[in-house]
């Protein structure tokens, strides 16, 4: 296995526009993104940016940054597009897709996103965590997994993907968090896709993946870490890394 990260990233947020760039700790968001997959030290590391403002960011950062089309659809289509300048080749058999609103995503959740990728029928791998609580649970942002892992076990397929709490029944829920890692082919073939009725009506874009019979794999992680989308987010993204952190294992 030969990794590559890749980050989407773009300015046109909904519900925080500009927010790679939103200053966190004196830098912007996107260096503390680039800096935690670095960490993870699992290959190299590149940002598919939206715009040349991000691109300048990542520069100054001492990232690698490649300017996509800003029409693209999704952070997958930008990921795509990325890889194509980035290795054209296919020296990299993997990639994984990490979202530019992450800036306290642990390091080791990039290595655990590859774990399920052993098994040689996967074609794509993603990370599940408990739900807390019941306010979690029922959160429409919170996207859940229909999915069971056995006891001991650390990687269970993914059976559906919903906004609702599934499953219905007593036991665990899983909260999705939104770290992908493709094998080259899975992408390629999934970006050629149109959007998918599951899709479309769940408005989650992995549901295309499942639709298309592709096998999807999750590895279990023992909290889901919080992404940046609100002005209330980018303030407690602020206050945690304003605090030193600890060297990374």
């Amino acid at each position: 296995m030969n990794p590559i990260i890749v980050i989407p990233a773009r300015m046109a947020a909904s519900r925080l526009p500009g927010k790679p760039l939103a200053e966190i700790a004196g830098r912007p968001m996107i260096a503390h993104v680039l800096d935690r997959a670095r960490e993870a030290g699992i290959g190299p590391v590149a940002v598919a940016c939206g715009e040349p403002e991000i691109a300048a960011a990542v520069r100054q950062a001492g990232g690698v940054a490649v300017l996509t089309d800003p029409a693209l659809p999704s952070g997958s289509d930008r990921v795509q597009a990325a890889l194509a300048v980035l290795d054209p080749a296919g020296a990299h058999d993997v990639v994984v897709n990490l979202q530019g609103d992450l800036p306290t995503l642990p390091p080791a959740f990039l290595r655990a996103v590859l774990a399920p990728l052993a098994d040689p029928a996967a074609d794509l791998a993603t990370l599940a965590a408990p739900i807390a609580d019941a306010a979690e649970e029922a959160a429409e942002q919170v996207v859940k997994i229909a999915c069971a892992f056995a006891a001991g076990a650390t990687v269970a397929p993914a059976l559906y993907f919903s906004r609702l709490p599934i499953p219905w029944g007593g036991g665990p829920r899983w909260h999705h968090v939104g770290l992908y890692a493709w094998r080259r082919a899975a992408l390629a073939r999934f970006v050629a896709l149109p959007p998918s009725a599951l899709e479309l009506r769940e408005k989650l874009e992995q549901l295309r993946a499942l639709e298309a019979g592709m096998r999807v794999l999750c590895a279990r992680v023992d909290h889901a870490p919080f992404g940046v989308d609100t002005p209330d987010d980018l303030a407690r993204a602020r206050r945690i890394l304003a605090v030193p952190r600890p060297e990374q294992p």
